[in-house]
């Protein structure tokens, strides 16, 4: 019987599901059983976090176009595909996300100086005003993971860097 113990008492109605004795804590009868579980805990929380970062948005912003401009605050002006590389974004919700900002005058797209293929994208003036609010922002929305101690956090981090690379395998630009 695989290790219980990441199951929490949450109960999540699989079938062929036993409970634990007065727990109402699923036990998984075997392995393909126990990952079914942790499938649908992760479902559960990421689509739980996705909405609560959608909620935490500034001035309508999204968590990805924040992450855009202070990008952009940080580093400069800079080609868009290697922005999209360092952002974790796909060219198509790259071009989504730039068009966003271009539309509300905070970035504005260049021609690259020396590549006729790339795309430069900089703050515009309104992103400069805009930036202000990055920091405090970012700050406020990281407040969820302030009642995990240093050690959850940091196993936190290693499952979701040690998950990533098998959810990109055979995914080009993911």
């Amino acid at each position: 019987m695989p290790d219980e113990s990441y199951l929490g008492t949450q109960q999540l109605g699989q079938a062929g599901c036993s409970e634990r004795e007065g727990s109402g804590s699923p036990v998984p009868r075997d392995e393909a059983e126990a990952l079914r579980i942790l499938v649908s805990l992760a479902a559960r929380f990421s689509t739980g976090f996705l909405r609560w970062m959608e909620d935490q948005t500034c001035d309508g912003l999204s968590y990805q176009q924040l992450r855009l401009l202070d990008a952009l605050r940080c580093g400069g002006p800079a080609i868009m595909r290697d922005l999209g590389s360092r952002l974790g974004v796909t060219p198509r919700n790259m071009t989504a996300i730039v068009d966003n900002l271009e539309q509300a005058n905070l970035v504005v797209r260049r021609p690259h100086p020396a590549d006729r293929r790339a795309t430069l994208v900089e703050l515009a003036p309104g992103g400069a005003k805009a930036e202000h609010a990055l920091s405090p922002r970012l700050d406020m929305m990281a407040q969820i993971f302030s009642g995990l101690t240093t050690l959850e956090r940091q196993q936190f981090s290693a499952l979701l860097l040690k998950l990533t690379p098998t959810m990109r395998a055979g995914r080009p630009g993911y």
